[in-house]
């Protein structure tokens, strides 16, 4: 059966909660990988092995700590404020709020990363192994989170102008 698109198109008022609703799904999945890298890195002086790291791993350690912190309180700020404008018909400013903290979350989820593959490969290999590994490693979180997602902004809008013919 044939759907016509001219009568089912959404209203301003369904398309705000779709994008906030889809926004959500993104941060639980961005949500759980922060949480379990700053968990991990929380126990991390705890462990036998942490008094023999040098001052430069303590360095890049913090960095990545500091790093996991900052994404999560990001990531995690939606449910804050939409707690605190729940029920006042503000989702377009939500959505908004949540975009842009999504990004920074994972802005700062990246240096997380890239910081902690530092530490680990600094730790475990020669620098000259470590720098070039880490630097891969960056490179292919910027490939796929930034490069990638930039390049195919226009996906799809070929389809919005077929259906509004």
């Amino acid at each position: 059966m044939a759907v016509d698109t001219h009568t089912s198109r959404e209203t301003e008022t369904q398309r705000w909660n779709r994008n906030f609703a889809d926004l959500l799904q993104e941060l639980r999945v961005a949500q759980t990988g922060v949480q379990i890298l700053f968990a991990f890195l929380l126990t991390l002086p705890f462990s036998s092995g942490f008094p023999n790291v040098t001052a430069f791993q303590k360095d890049v350690y913090t960095v990545a700590l500091i790093s996991a912190a900052f994404a999560t309180a990001m990531i995690i700020s939606p449910v804050a404020f939409h707690r605190a404008l729940f029920r006042q018909g503000r989702k377009p400013e939500l959505v908004r709020y949540a975009h842009k903290m999504a990004t920074g979350g994972l802005a700062f989820m990246l240096i997380a990363m890239t910081s902690s593959v530092l530490l680990i490969t600094d730790y475990l290999l020669d620098w000259k192994w470590a720098i070039p590994l880490t630097a891969i490693t960056g490179g292919w979180f910027l490939t796929y989170w930034v490069i990638l997602p930039f390049a195919h902004r226009e996906w799809g809008e070929d389809d919005e102008d077929e259906q509004s013919d």
